[in-house]
């Protein structure tokens, strides 16, 4: 079953940098704020249409969830104005290698501290060693674009 998540995520990451590549151009073309507000209009858009054929479990008041849950809506906009602005100066590789390196190196944190309610995962020597790589790979990028 895990194998089955892996492979979902790699495939949605390959959405990212597909989407990073549209992005670049289309914030040139609008703006980096419609470029964004277009993304996630088609894709509120999307879920809402989906949400009338998926019946929901229950209904839960906006209220009774914790604000700081509702935080992670002002991320989005915020990765995605930033991927319109650095994938034409970095292109989608470089954009997409230091979108990794921060994803991974604040995982690792998340999963060490167990922040948001999450497992402690114990930081090991692999662990290290795999992130150290991260960052050489987006070192070696930077430095074969230039």
């Amino acid at each position: 079953m895990n194998l089955i998540f892996v492979l979902l995520v790699v495939i949605a990451g390959m959405g990212l940098s597909f989407e990073a590549g549209l992005l670049g151009p289309l914030g040139s073309e609008v703006g980096h704020l419609w470029a964004t507000l277009s993304i996630f209009g088609v894709g509120a858009s999307l879920l809402w249409l989906i949400s009338l054929f998926i019946p929901s479990k229950e209904t839960i008041s906006l209220h009774a969830i914790p604000k700081w849950q509702l935080s992670g809506g002002l991320l989005g906009p915020i990765y995605v104005v930033v991927l319109t602005l650095a994938t034409p100066a970095l292109g989608v590789a470089m954009t997409m290698i230091g979108v990794l390196t921060g994803q991974i190196g604040k995982s690792f944190a998340i999963d060490y501290f167990g922040w948001f309610g999450t497992a402690k995962k114990p930081v090991n020597k692999l662990r290290v060693l795999s992130i150290l790589f991260v960052i050489l790979a987006m070192f070696f990028s930077y430095m074969g674009a230039a």
